[in-house]
């Protein structure tokens, strides 16, 4: 009887799952007629597409920029699928939701890009912002994601834009998984990259099996995995897994609550200003913390997550100061705490004092240098737009994050990090870094430097 009820329970699921099979096929169409070209168009640099065993195969060629085969119809919400072969020194992509126009760029395509490389970074799957912000989900936060893409052989890429969540698959690994809401509706493209070597002329690239969905997509969609952190580029908001995770604002984006000076019962009454969600530092004198001051906020934290966006001026020095207490530096100058170097590298001459480059951006100030630790990628950051700053702060491990590369990892509660100490201007001051808890603070260098979505979570 058991044997029986089994069977019977293994045909319903099996006519279910062929049902559901059936039902989803109705869903998906050809990206193209499956004949010719015509659903498309070239955009930007001039390389040779042609139809080839049922797919589309793209040819590098010396002295051209990049090349796009663009869609004519736009999409906003899809799942896109297919299958993708590249040969190894090529970079390639699948554009969506992308645009050109004349006004933008000179015509140049710009919008989200499913990446496809070979690189050794290993970063295929990871979403770039063509022409626009550049890389928005690096794949250096998601070590799984790194080893779905197989060089040499057909790789099965998933691309789901469904509003604001962008999700990228590789082999069925999540590789992405961003919410941004910048651009919602554009062409999708195939895209064959500049060549700066006259030897890989004519190295291809090649898809096969196009199709998308753009109907009943909450139902096709792929789960979400914990290993392919969630990214939020939305200015002001939490995400409901934002929420599920326990993050916080520290900063309410409007008013000056939960801060006041460093050396104050109060915010201060100058040098600082809140518009639009944006808490700005004030330029000055260049000095530090000569006029508003730092600000600190009125709780202190142990174990924690701190995210949040900067912007800064040419010239500009800030930082990021945590495990501060307030009481160790009662003069002039700034509060003594760990510190994420905000500063203008190309221009400030601070990046150039302390001992190799221990005070650049991202950089554990007068400690330990910036740098990348994702193979094949130098620190990215830009002077002019806005970045990313995380702090990790867990059980006395320390990580610093800029724009969701590793640049900096320590135990402070190491010898190390203590023989470090010794050596700094730190020196004098007893127990540094290494307090229990400890007050967040955003550092008044006298340079004008911008703040937003200034977001906490404690372990």
């Amino acid at each position: 009887m058991k044997l029986k009820l089994t069977f019977i329970i293994t045909i319903l699921f099996l006519n279910h799952f062929v049902y559901s099979q059936e039902q989803d096929i109705d869903d998906w169409k050809p990206l193209f007629n499956g004949n010719d070209l015509s659903d498309f168009q070239i955009l930007n640099g001039q390389v040779e597409f042609e139809l080839k065993d049922g797919g589309i195969t793209g040819y590098s060629k010396y002295g051209q920029r990049n090349s796009f085969l663009a869609t004519k119809k736009t999409y906003s919400d899809f799942i896109l699928e297919f299958e993708v072969k590249i040969e190894n020194g090529l970079n390639s992509g699948v554009q969506f939701r992308s645009l050109s126009f004349p006004e933008y760029a000179n015509g140049a395509v710009h919008g989200y890009q499913c990446e496809i490389e070979t690189s050794p970074r290993k970063w295929a799957g990871g979403i770039y912002d063509e022409s626009r912000r550049g890389w928005l989900y690096p794949l250096s936060r998601n070590e799984k994601g790194q080893h779905a893409f197989k060089s040499g052989g057909w790789n099965h890429y998933r691309i789901e834009a469904i509003g604001n969540v962008l999700r990228t698959y590789v082999n069925g690994v999540q590789c992405a998984n961003l919410v941004d809401d910048l651009t919602a509706e554009g062409f999708i493209g195939l895209q064959v990259h500049s060549i700066q070597n006259k030897d890989l002329e004519g190295t291809k690239v090649m898809w096969r099996h196009l199709r998308i969905a753009t109907t009943n997509l909450e139902k096709l969609r792929h789960p979400s995995y914990d290993y392919a952190p969630e990214i939020s580029l939305i200015d002001g908001q939490l995400t409901t897994l934002e929420k599920r995770k326990g993050w916080r604002f520290l900063w309410d984006g409007k008013s000056t609550e939960g801060w006041r000076g460093a050396q104050l019962e109060r915010f201060p009454a100058q040098g600082w200003k809140i518009e639009n969600g944006i808490l700005t530092v004030e330029a000055s004198d260049g000095g530090e913390s000569t006029n508003g001051g730092d600000i600190v906020t009125v709780d202190s934290y142990s174990n924690f997550e701190l995210s949040l966006d900067f912007k800064m001026t040419e010239g500009a020095n800030s930082g990021i100061k945590y495990f501060v207490d307030t009481n160790l530096n009662q003069g002039e100058g700034s509060s003594i705490g760990l510190e994420f170097q905000i500063l203008d590298d190309k221009r400030h001459p601070d990046a150039k004092q302390g001992k190799n480059g221990n005070r650049t951006i991202g950089s554990l100030y007068d400690l330990i240098r910036a740098e990348s630790h994702s193979v094949g990628s130098g620190k990215r950051y830009s002077t002019t737009g806005w970045n990313n700053a995380r702090i990790v702060a867990k059980n006395g491990r320390i990580e610093h994050w800029l724009n969701h590369i590793k640049v900096v990892e320590f135990d402070r509660f190491s010898q190390l990090f203590g023989a470090l100490v010794e050596k700094s201007k730190y020196e004098k001051w007893g127990d540094f870094g290494r307090l229990h808890h400890g007050l967040i603070l955003l550092q008044d260098h006298g340079n004008e430097v911008h703040f937003k979505n200034i977001k906490i979570r404690e372990f």
